[in-house]
Parts: structure tokens; C-alpha cells; sequence
């Protein structure tokens, strides 16, 4: 029986009104979803209520709207209500005195367990769940009939199995029974699925699908809150006795006026009649302006016609929050708009599991956000059209990105066969701006002199492979190594869903050109092979060459790539390793690159989600830099192919660097030395050189933190101070005839000091 503690959150009364009888039950204070079909407690609750009364018409529940069942799905429900009460009235015939038969007792005790069970519980929460497992156990029972050679237990198991015809009967004359009969071979008890092919509620107001669990949670401890956009409350919860954190949303489509719900699902009914098309979709931003204005003029109609006065706020409010649900993706969009959010999960089975997200500052919380099957099936039916790609059981993966209101973002979603209880997804935001080294230097991804490193290994023309496991922050850390390559040279992306800030870098003043290329992961007929892109790169001229992520044979044209480059130009890309070595098994052994062209990679940066010692927050970190040294012949683990330059020191929480680098001891960078006259033969020269770029990117970073300016540590500026640091080199050169470190830097920090006061007049005026 559920318990009485969670009974009190659901709030029953029972109405008159002409001929109906109507059973009502306020969800407002309950986390539970007001749904027959999606949650077995719901079910068991009204199912519960309906026993102990009679002549119900109609159910309608209430959690900030109303969802009612009409007739023909209550008779459903009533006539189990009444099964349930007749067997509970008669109970002693279920009881070990009443299954033991007079000589049975040895096994009346375990059937009592077993109908107990099915009576009490299973046919209130799940009375199909209930009429497949009576015929299961029937089924085992008469397996042991059969093998009996004991006349008692011929006799006691036969007189147990006519209990069980009994019950089956029963239930196998009710119209729930009859209706679900064709979907209940193989049937799951925690499957609601056939549930939801018989009950479909009305809903009102009907302009949404999702369903949100509204009421704070009784044992949380608020932690944190803040308010996207203008009107969208976020609340964090810490949960007593539970590792679990609750990202609580509340958004504006939740606080309207009931005149303001029914204006919204009128104009939502009208503007279903016309469903965009496929050809829609090829531009998705000029769609949603058409859907805005046309959405604007049917709200400002409706509300003219019903006599609703609403401000132009209002207008604009419920206009976003239609297109929201028509041709856009509901309250995920709201979600997106959060600069914390890093990923999305929305997991199956739909309408039983809320919405799981990372946040930025609080790890992985859950959220109160539940989805249904409903608008799990738009969702997909828009990523279908908007990408071109199929999603379907012979193509279960659909992998593409989305331009959203205030948010780019890459979408996975599966399907079955690959997904057995339905369909799911995960979206992950993009960061609004590149991500830039300063930025990461603040969140301690790495320190100052792995950042100079980096910034003179990307002067250098090295090839360079970020290696990580998922949600390592390999693609962001990709693109701020993309932002330290000078806009005078040419780059040349290659991506199968697209992820790197191509449009945003392009805005700064960069020489890029973006590639889309087909997944590895899909099969689709209109797209180009990633290979065939990686190598048509090389006839498009001079170009530093960023693959997004490197996931199948596409690895072998980027190997060729890099030795056909030559370090002429920066080669990076991304791929799913954990050291060094798994980077080598994983190209090597799994993809097949040759073992000679493996040596065409120059640096391996390793980056890695450390967990804290209580296991709840996780911190990302750069945990290696790595050369690939290219005196090995057979295994660079074995022949000492690998120098660590820098490593991480979990003590320090920072990348400290190792005596080879300290000495000079690195091919790579003696590489890079031996082409530049300042450098050649010298290291100490080398080493001041990275020295002075790690400290003025620490400069950087403890002004921006001093004066509250996160804009500092953003692309436009970053840039500029790299423009800079280069233009002073050359002052600096032609003043003295070399590149003196020291002299350098001040001339740096002096244009640095001026540019500061120039911003600071720029915000005041």
C-alpha cells in the first residue's frame, strides 16, 4: 500500500455536477506526476479512492492545470476498483488458513506471499502487470504439477491453481484487459508504455507537453539562485540524505493567468493547423522570425476578440513562450539560456524520469523538469528536419547541432533498436564565446606557464593532439588553442556535428573556413566521407588544419595530413584517450594508422575530469603535456617515445613542469628553436620566451580578477593582448637587434597599463 506520509501530498475530493460524478485530486503539494499512465503511484492512489466509492464518471487532476479523464477511461479504471474491493472483502479466502486446503500448510504460507503481493499492490499500481504475473505463476505451477509424483502436493498445488484461475478470470473479462490484450506478449512491469496507447487525458491548458514538478522540495536546503533571462526563477536545492542536488525551474509559462493558459492554447491549436515542412528548416532562424510574427498577430487577435487587455510585454511574452512549443523545443530552450548549464540528459523511458543536467558551479544535479513521450517524438520529428538526417530503426543515432535563442548546442539522439525504452537525448551547450587560455588559467585548467607553453608550441607550427575522456573539456580547449594562431594565417576546420566557435572566431577578424563532413556515427548519402574532407584540405592551400573530433578511419587522412604539412602548419585535433599511450593504442592498434605516421604528432595534452575526495564535485584539468619523441621504432611506451614536459601535482592542484623541459631536454622545442636565428642553439632564449608569455598572461588574468572584469579574459581582448606580445617582440627587435625578454614584457605591460585606462574611459562615457 503506498504510504500514508506520501498520501497526504495528493489532496482527493469527490463532486457532483448533474449527472457526473467526479473524482478530483490536487497534486499542487505533490512531486508526483498527475498521470494514470505515466507514474503506477497516481494509479494506485485513484484506484485506491475509486474502491472505496461508487458511480465515478470522471477523474481530473490538478497540478498548475488540469488533466481529465472522460468517461470511457474512468469505466477502465472503475471496474478494477471494484475487482479490488471484492477481493479484498475477500481476504480470508487468500489468507494461509484459507490456502492451506485443509493440508497445505507447508505451502500455503509462500502462496499467501505471493497473492499478497499481486492483490494488495500490483493490481492497484498495475493491474495488467498484475494479470500477467497471475498467469505467469500459473504457469509455474503447472510445471510442477506435471513433475509431481506426491499425491498431496498433486492435490494442493491443484486446488492453488483453480485460486489462480479465479483471479485470472477475473480479470481477464475486464475491458482494460481486453483493450491491452495485443500489446501484453512479453510484457515489462516496468513498461507503462501500454498504458499510454489507453490513456490520454485532456489537458488544460494544452500548449505544453512537459510536465514540471512545481513545489520545493520538503527536505531541501537552498543553496544557490539566480533568474535567467527576466523571469525564469532557479532555485538549487542541497537534498538532506541524499548525494542528489535539485535544480528547481521555474518558468514564466508556469506563472501565467488561466485567461493567459487558454489564449496560449487556442493560438497553439490554430498554429498546429499549419506545421512547418522539411524546407522550413533549412533556415531555422528566418522560420522562427516568420513564426514570431505571425504568432505575435494571433495572440494580439485572440485577446482583441475575448476582450483580454494585455501589455506589449505581455504580447512579446506569450508570443516567445507559443513559438517555444510550436516550432521550437520547449522549456530545453529556457534551459540553454542558462550560461551554467554545460550538458543536458533526457533519458528514457519519457514521462517517468526528469531531466538530469551539469551545471557549472553544482556538478550534476536533476532537475524538476519531466518530459513526456509526446514531446519526445516532436523533438525528434524537428532534429530530423532540421539536420536532414534520418533517425529510425535502420539509423537509431542522429547526431547534429542547433541554434537556439541564446544558445548554440550539439544534440545526440538514439533511438530504438539502439535504445530499447524509447527515444532519448542529450544536448550540450556551446559557450556563447571561444574559450581562451586566460579563460582556463582562471579555472585552473591550467597555470600561466602551461598557457605560455602552448602559446609558443602554436607559434612553433607544431601538431598537437587534446586527448580526454567525454566531458574532459577537449573541445574547448581546442578552440582556445585556435585563438592563439594569428589571424594573418589561414585555418581550415573539419567537423561532423559543428562545435568549434567557427562564426564567432570569424567575427574577430580570423581567416577561417568551416568543413561539415559526415558522422562516423550515421549513414547518410548526401554528406562527405570525414577523410575525403581532411585530404581535400590539402589542395585548399595554406592552412592550419582543427578537426573537431577524431573518432574512426578519418584519423589515417589526418596523420597524413600532418605529414604532409610538416609542421609548415599548426594540425590539431581532439579524440577520446586518456594518456599518451591510449592516445597511440587507440590510433595505432584500433584505427590502424602506421606506427612511422603516429611520430607526425608533436605534443599530446591530456585533459581530465578530477573528482574531489567526497566524490561530489568534479574540476577540470589539464593533467599532461606530452611530446612524442621520434627515435622509437616498435612501442614509444617501452622505448621511452613519450617526455613529459609538464605533469600534474595533485597536491598543488596545477601542471608542475618536469626537468626535461626545465633543461632543455625537448626535441620539439629545440625543433622550433633551430629555425629562428634569436633562438637557434640557445635554450635559455627559448625558455625566457615562454616565460615571458606565461607571465603576461598572468598579468591578464589577476587584473581581470581585480578589477571584476571577466570581459578581459574574453577572446576580443585576449586577442588583442596576444596581437600585442607579438608587435612588441618586433619593437623590441628592431630597437635592440634581439629579443630581449625583459625589455619585452615591459613593453607589453606599458601598452597593457594605457589600454586599461582607455577601457575604463570607454565604460564611463
Amino acid at each position: 500500500m503506498p504510504d500514508s506520509a506520501a498520501n497526504k501530498d495528493i489532496e482527493f475530493s469527490i463532486d457532483r455536477v448533474g449527472e457526473e460524478t467526479i473524482l478530483r485530486a490536487d497534486f499542487t503539494n505533490s512531486p508526483h506526476i498527475p498521470s494514470i499512465e505515466d507514474n503506477d503511484f497516481t494509479m494506485s492512489r485513484v484506484l485506491e479512492k475509486m474502491a472505496g466509492s461508487s458511480g465515478i464518471t470522471k477523474i481530473v487532476f490538478f497540478q498548475k492545470r488540469e488533466y481529465e479523464y472522460d468517461y470511457q477511461q474512468t469505466l477502465l479504471l472503475e471496474e478494477i476498483a471494484k475487482i479490488y474491493a471484492h477481493l479484498t472483502r475477500e481476504k480470508e479466502r487468500f489468507s494461509v488458513s484459507g490456502l492451506s486446503f485443509g493440508k497445505c500448510q507447508r505451502l500455503a504460507q509462500a502462496w499467501y506471499t505471493q497473492l499478497k503481493d499481486v492483490i494488495s499492490n500490483l493490481l492497484l499500481k498495475d493491474p495488467l502487470g498484475a494479470f500477467v504475473e497471475l498467469r505467469r505463476i500459473k504457469r509455474r505451477e503447472t510445471i510442477l504439477l506435471d513433475k509431481s509424483t506426491s499425491e498431496n502436493s498433486r492435490f494442493c498445488l491443484t486446488k492453488y491453481i483453480e485460486v489462480l484461475d479465479y483471479l485470472i478470470n477475473i480479470l481477464d473479462n475486464t475491458k482494460l484487459v481486453i483493450l491491452a490484450r495485443p500489446h501484453l506478449a512479453g510484457y515489462d512491469l516496468e513498461d507503462r508504455s501500454v498504458y499510454r496507447r489507453i490513456f490520454n487525458p485532456t489537458i488544460k491548458p494544452d500548449f505544453m507537453y512537459t510536465k514540471l514538478m512545481a513545489a520545493y522540495p520538503k527536505n531541501g536546503e537552498e543553496i544557490d539562485s539566480y533568474t535567467i533571462g527576466e523571469d525564469t526563477e532557479v532555485t538549487v536545492f542541497k537534498l538532506r540524505d541524499n548525494v542528489q542536488t535539485l535544480f528547481h525551474i521555474n518558468p514564466p509559462e508556469f506563472k501565467l493567468s488561466e485567461e493567459k493558459y487558454e489564449l496560449l492554447d487556442t493560438a497553439r491549436n490554430i498554429m498546429a493547423e499549419h506545421k512547418p515542412k522539411r524546407s522550413d528548416f533549412v533556415d531555422p532562424r528566418r522560420m522562427r522570425d516568420v513564426f514570431l510574427n505571425v504568432g505575435k498577430d494571433l495572440i494580439e487577435e485572440l485577446a482583441t476578440y475575448r476582450k483580454i487587455p494585455l501589455r506589449e510585454k505581455d504580447v512579446e511574452e506569450l508570443t516567445q513562450i507559443l513559438v517555444r512549443y510550436t516550432v521550437g523545443f520547449g522549456l530545453i530552450e529556457v534551459l540553454l539560456q542558462d550560461e551554467n548549464i554545460q550538458d543536458i540528459s533526457i533519458n528514457s523511458p519519457m514521462g517517468r524520469i526528469p531531466i538530469f543536467i551539469v551545471h557549472g558551479s553544482h556538478d550534476d544535479c536533476f532537475t524538476n523538469i519531466i518530459p513526456t513521450p509526446q514531446e519526445a517524438e516532436s523533438w525528434a520529428s524537428k532534429l530530423r528536419m532540421i539536420s536532414g538526417r534520418p533517425l529510425d530503426e535502420a539509423n537509431p543515432i542522429l547526431d547534429t547541432e542547433l541554434e537556439l535563442p541564446g544558445a548554440s548546442t550539439r544534440v545526440s539522439a538514439i533511438n530504438p533498436p539502439l535504445n530499447p525504452t524509447g527515444l532519448a537525448f542529450s544536448f550540450r551547450r556551446h559557450r556563447d564565446k571561444p574559450w581562451t587560455l586566460p579563460l582556463f588559467i582562471k579555472y585552473r585548467m591550467i597555470n600561466p606557464l602551461a598557457a605560455g607553453l602552448i602559446s609558443f608550441l602554436v607559434d612553433g607550427t607544431r601538431t598537437m593532439m587534446v586527448c580526454g575522456t567525454r566531458s574532459s573539456g577537449k573541445s574547448s580547449f581546442l578552440s582556445s588553442i585556435i585563438v592563439e594562431i594569428m589571424r594573418r594565417f589561414r585555418i581550415i576546420t573539419i567537423e561532423d556535428t559543428l562545435e568549434l566557435p567557427v562564426p564567432q572566431l570569424r567575427d574577430l577578424g580570423f581567416n577561417i573556413q568551416s568543413m561539415k563532413v559526415a558522422s562516423s556515427l550515421t549513414q547518410t548519402g548526401s554528406e562527405v566521407d570525414a577523410s575525403i574532407g581532411i585530404r581535400a584540405t590539402l589542395r585548399l592551400g595554406d592552412s592550419s588544419l582543427i578537426v573537431g573530433e577524431v573518432r574512426s578511419k578519418e584519423a589515417i587522412a589526418l596523420y597524413e595530413a600532418m605529414r604532409v604539412g610538416a609542421a609548415a602548419n599548426v594540425v590539431a585535433g581532439t579524440i577520446h584517450a586518456d594518456s599518451p599511450y591510449g592516445l597511440y593504442d587507440r590510433v595505432v592498434n584500433d584505427i590502424g594508422v602506421p606506427k612511422t605516421s603516429f611520430k607526425a604528432t608533436d605534443i599530446i595534452l591530456v585533459a581530465t575530469p578530477i573528482k574531489s575526495a567526497d566524490g561530489l564535485h568534479k574540476y577540470r584539468r589539464v593533467t599532461q603535456i606530452t611530446e612524442v619523441q621520434k627515435t622509437w621504432e616498435e612501442d614509444p611506451l617501452l622505448e621511452n617515445g613519450f617526455l613529459d614536459l609538464m605533469k600534474y601535482d595533485a597536491q598543488k592542484d596545477e601542471l608542475v613542469p618536469t626537468l626535461d623541459l626545465i633543461n632543455g631536454e625537448s626535441e620539439v622545442l629545440k625543433t622550433i628553436a633551430g629555425k629562428i636565428a634569436d633562438f637557434a642553439g640557445n635554450w635559455d632564449a627559448v625558455w625566457q620566451d615562454i616565460l615571458a608569455r606565461a607571465k603576461y598572461k598572468e598579468t591578464l588574468v589577476k587584473k581581470a580578477i581585480e578589477l571584476k572584469d571577466d570581459d578581459m579574459l574574453e577572446a576580443p581582448f585576449v586577442i588583442l593582448c596576444n596581437d600585442m606580445y607579438h608587435i612588441c617582440n618586433e619593437t623590441v627587435k628592431k630597437k635592440t637587434g634581439k629579443l630581449d625578454h625583459e625589455q619585452i614584457y615591459k613593453e607589453w605591460e606599458t601598452w597593457f597599463e594605457q589600454e586599461l585606462k582607455r577601457r575604463k574611459l570607454r565604460k564611463q562615457s
